[in-house]
């Protein structure tokens, strides 16, 4: 987990809250304020997570081992294991 996906979720929550004490208090420009920094809070989260992919994905490839071509059958094997 990465500080883009942590400082996201702050933001989603941070904006769920606002948004809620506008309806309770009958906000709109409280509830709007809460909802945008939802969204901005999903999107930050939503960008931490595709970074994470991307990384794993770039270390898997830098840490995966060639294993030797098998014939026909061992393959065959293999795959009904």
């Amino acid at each position: 987990m990465n500080k883009d996906r942590v400082e996201g979720k702050v933001k989603d929550v941070a904006g769920r809250v606002e948004r809620q004490a506008g309806e309770w208090t009958d906000d709109p420009k409280k509830q709007a304020q809460g909802a945008a920094k939802q969204i901005e809070g999903k999107l930050q989260n939503a960008w931490g997570k595709a970074k994470d992919v991307s990384k794993n994905a770039s270390e898997k490839k830098e840490t995966h081992k060639t294993v030797p071509d098998l014939d026909e059958d061992a393959t065959e094997d293999e795959a009904r294991r």
